[in-house]
């Protein structure tokens, strides 16, 4: 049986930032995507639900997806930045 082994790339990514933008605003367009293919509201509107799906029909996909990027690409560029300032301390 071979074993598959995940190990970390020596070098990090060129545009580590620039990458992980993308990939959030295309996990972002899923969020809406799939509200419109399944009827949901795309678009702030009411809804008769209660709860998180009243919460979120309420606000729409297109918000729910806006939140969704902000706060998910935002942790990671900080998470990018505090990696790269301890890089910088172990190298002096």
């Amino acid at each position: 049986m071979k074993w598959l082994r995940w190990e970390k790339p020596e070098t990090p990514p060129k545009h580590p930032y620039r990458d992980t933008a993308i990939l959030y605003a295309v996990f972002a367009g899923i969020i809406v995507l799939v509200t419109a293919l399944t009827g949901g509201n795309v678009l702030p509107g009411d809804t008769d639900h209660t709860g998180v799906r009243g919460a979120i029909g309420r606000a729409g996909a297109v918000v729910v997806a806006t939140v969704f990027f902000v706060v998910a690409t935002g942790f990671s560029w900080w998470r990018w930045r505090v990696r790269e300032q301890q890089e910088a301390r172990r190298q002096e």
